[in-house]
């Protein structure tokens, strides 16, 4: 990838961050650190300060970094710095930067040579950079000096580890061209934490600084000591450079100068120099970002599709329009109406899977709550004999009577009649308050207007409650209408014949267990299914077991599990009843259990079978199931209290048959009356109540809501949804610029295939025991000596000028004695290693094209 296309993808880049920073986010996509390791006074520091393009970092002989700076490039309009530790400073002489750094590093480690692993944090805000971190690492050295502890070496590779493992770093292993190659420390932790080679850079400084009549063209060119992506060869400025005040840009264009001029380079001198490492590094950061689009663009699809519902309601949303509220207050309305009649009548739209929604609770209270109430208050049998034997004889008064009394058969029946009241009325309690709850889930919608929210629930409510009182009136006026006329002609009335006929039959139960007579056609056909755990034979075993029950009007059955393929118990429904038992502290399910009237076990050795649940609610209802079967709650315990008065009370056998015959036709004429409340309540409560406030909701709510408060003041939003809508508008714009620059990154840039591997085992053996390097043999030279190029001798003429300028700067120097083992190559390859000598050069051989070049000079 090319600078051109870098400087495309950085706004790019930056686009895709600011996208994210105006959501108060971080963006996903991370960028690769750049770690710069190697021995001390390699160069790293230089490197640096190549990329950010300012002179900013201490500079010296020995080690200079003692701690490690992590440099964050942040892309802003102003260029400054500021450091972690100097919060709200902002340094905009680079020169300030350099002498804090210092400072900084003397604060923790003191003046004489000490280290520390505690970064240095410093932020570079600048127009020409990308966001992206560097990392100054400390030199790799083996012998401690000054305040350096004695395991100096341990505690700075450590430390160098910290950052380069990983993943997401960039590594730049730097070596000096005028060392042994073979030896690098850099490379050696390089290859540890990189054993690929695809994070990892080789780079050569000093070139200028190589002894003379020797090059380091054949490891430049990865022929000698390959790595997978090569090397770089970079010229910095010397420290004469540096306190001359040359810059940075002047630096460049002398490198440039000096690859171009240099016979062993200039063939390879569009491979080397800052920007050429700096390109590299561009393929790399190239390669992250579209490694990285996919999965980021997923994330991003994702999160648009989970706001772009809501996002549609406030894509309209026009403040400055007069009649937006009045729309909305429409909309809101309307919305309501819809909300409560789906959560009435259901719908197939939304369904919520959770909780049972209104309607259905509704329908729950009409078919299983209601009848279990009337049953409950229904079968007191010995109770319901003895005011009939009351009946009877305060009828007959002193005399004795021969026959039957009518009279009695209506006082009892008008009696029972007038009972059916308490659980009709609880019925229009109960719709009652799961309307209300109804109202108040479907405002939940208006919550982002306070006052409509309000004003809604409290109109509705009322109305409510007015149409509470004239249902009850409605309620009672049937339950009177019934007491009002007993209509013995009924075609589903048994007559005094028929009970006088059935009363010699019905000495086989003295109880009302099940109903062992009059069953439906079909008694296998299954009234209820569902889980319950049996609590008290569980305590057995060490604990309570849930299974799968299957309720028919004749039986109960268990199964292992709901595939009813392996059956555990059948219990017979006949002579079973109903009672709570108390909850215990312990549990938190509500338990029921079954028991047989006559005194026999209902499961192996157990009286009681325990049954337990989750809440009261699948309590009621399974009670409710059972009635259905014919198993009828307890009333022993309020017959006990009575057992006393009901066993002194003797009736003489032609009583007790009056008592028998009208106790049937009470039986017969209570069903019939049962099954027309059962019938006519819910239809009452739905005309009366249910249908009422769906119409007022629909007809009357909107103006009712006109001339309760002022417009303006019921549309007043909430501050709370005034900063959603601005959040949720401000995110789903960010998230589709986003998308829109992930496909303009796509289209700008291209992908870099890594190189092929090489074999880099020297870096491996050098661990052991390392051989003499190559880059210290000298390289054969063209036919004398080559001088250094100086600012007198300019570029060859077939070399292209570096820049406009006629006169270009010199090439750096470094002052000082070469260092006693030079580097160098040899382009063959093969012959045989000759041993570097730190006095003198050993004799080399003239190459073939040296000899050609050497003749061709003037």
């Amino acid at each position: 990838m090319g600078n051109r296309e870098m400087e495309e993808l950085i706004p790019l880049v930056n686009r895709l961050q600011d996208a994210f920073s105006a959501l108060g986010q971080s963006c996903l996509l991370e960028l690769p650190q750049i770690a710069v390791v190697g021995g001390q006074s390699a160069g790293k520091s230089s490197v640096l300060e190549n990329f950010v393009g300012r002179d900013f970092l201490p500079r010296g002989s020995g080690i200079v970094t003692r701690r490690p700076l992590v440099l964050q490039l942040i892309t802003s309009k102003a260029e400054y710095a500021e450091f972690l530790h100097c919060k709200g400073k902002k340094f905009t002489d680079f020169d300030e930067v350099r002498h804090e750094i210092e400072a900084e590093t003397d604060r923790v480690t003191g003046m004489n040579k000490g280290i520390s692993s505690i970064p240095i944090n410093l932020r570079v805000y600048s127009p020409h950079v990308l966001n992206l971190t560097l990392i100054d690492l400390p030199g790799i050295t083996k012998v401690p000096v000054g305040d350096q502890p004695p395991d100096i070496e341990y505690q700075i590779r450590e430390m160098i580890m910290q950052f380069i493992t990983r993943e997401n770093c960039l590594i730049l292993a730097v070596t000096p061209a005028n060392t042994d190659l073979a030896n690098s420390d850099a490379l050696k932790l390089a290859k540890e934490v990189d054993p690929q080679g695809l994070r990892t850079i080789g780079v050569i400084t000093k070139l200028d600084l190589m002894d003379e009549g020797t090059d380091a063209r054949d490891v430049l060119e990865n022929k000698l000591l390959p790595l997978r992506r090569g090397y770089v060869g970079v010229v910095n400025r010397s420290q004469k450079d540096i306190d001359g005040k040359k810059d940075i840009k002047a630096a460049m264009l002398a490198e440039r100068k000096f690859f171009l001029s240099h016979p062993a380079y200039r063939h390879i001198a569009d491979r080397m120099g800052t920007p050429h490492l700096q390109k590299v590094l561009n393929q790399q950061l190239t390669n992250h970002i579209r490694d990285t689009l996919p999965n980021f663009r997923n994330k991003l699809q994702g999160q648009l599709l989970s706001i772009e519902h809501e996002v549609e309601a406030y894509k309209n949303f026009k403040p400055e329009d007069p009649t937006r509220k009045t729309k909305a207050l429409l909309q809101m309305v309307q919305q309501f109406a819809v909300d409560f009649e789906k959560r009435i009548e259901g719908s197939g739209d939304q369904v919520d899977t959770l909780e049972l929604s209104g309607g259905a609770k509704i329908n729950r209270i009409f078919h299983e709550r209601f009848p279990f109430e009337i049953v409950k208050m229904e079968f007191n049998e010995k109770e319901l004999r003895r005011e009939i034997s009351y009946a009877i004889k305060n009828i007959h008064g002193i005399r004795t009577g021969l026959f039957t009394p009518d009279m009695a058969f209506e006082a009892i029946v008008k009696k029972q009649i007038v009972k059916l009241k308490g659980p009709s009325l609880k019925s229009v309690d109960l719709v009652i308050q799961e309307l209300i709850n109804t109202v108040k889930k479907c405002t939940k919608k208006l919550a982002n207007f306070p006052r409509l929210c309000e004003e809604t629930e409290r109109i509705v409510a009322n109305h409510i409650r007015e149409r509470e009182g004239k249902t009850k009136d409605q309620v009672l006026l049937l339950i009177d209408i019934q007491v009002s006329y007993i209509n013995t002609n009924h075609e589903d009335f048994i007559g005094f014949a028929n009970a006088q006929q059935r009363s010699s039959q019905v000495h086989k139960k003295n109880t009302i267990g099940n109903q062992g007579t009059n069953l439906p056609p079909s008694r296998q056909i299954v009234i209820r299914k569902g889980w319950l755990t049996i609590s008290n034979i569980g305590i057995m075993k060490g604990g309570s077991k849930g299974y799968w029950f299957v309720l028919t009007a004749e039986s109960l059955s268990w199964y292992k599990d709901d595939e009813e393929k392996e059956k555990k118990y059948m219990l017979p429904l006949d002579n079973l009843k109903v009672r709570d038992v108390e909850k215990s502290f312990m549990s938190s399910k509500h338990i029921f259990a079954l028991f047989n009237t006559e005194q026999r076990n209902v499961y192996k050795d157990y009286r009681f079978l325990e049954l337990a649940c989750d809440s009261q609610e699948d309590v009621d209802s399974w009670k409710a199931s059972l009635l259905r079967a014919g198993v009828y709650p307890d009333k022993s315990l309020t017959e006990n209290d009575e057992n006393g008065q009901a066993e002194n009370f003797s009736m003489d056998p032609q009583l007790e048959r009056q008592v028998e015959t009208i106790r049937n036709l009470v039986d017969s004429y209570m069903s019939i009356i049962n099954k027309c409340i059962r019938d006519l309540i819910p239809k009452t409560i739905m005309h009366l109540m249910i249908n009422n406030v769906k119409d007022f909701i629909n007809s009357e709510l909107l103006a009712q809501l006109y001339s309760s408060e002022d417009q303006n003041t019921l549309m007043e939003e909430s501050a709370e949804q005034a900063q959603r809508r601005d959040e949720m508008l401000r995110m789903y714009q960010a998230l589709k610029e986003a998308l829109v620059v992930i496909g303009d990154i796509n289209t700008a840039t291209t992908f870099t295939p890594a190189p092929p591997p090489v074999d880099d085992s020297w870096i491996q053996h050098s661990r052991r025991s390392p051989p003499p390097s190559p880059t210290t043999q000298r390289r054969p030279t063209l036919s004398a000596p080559l001088p250094r190029p100086t600012s007198g001798r300019g570029p060859a003429p077939a070399i292209p000028s570096p820049g406009p300028h006629s006169g270009a700067p010199p090439v750096p120097f470094r002052p000082g004695p070469l260092p006693p083992f030079p580097n160098s190559s040899d382009s063959f390859g093969a012959p045989p290693q000759v041993p570097s000598r730190p006095t003198r050069a050993p004799p080399s051989v003239p190459r073939f094209g040296a000899m050609k070049d050497e003749a061709a000079e003037p």
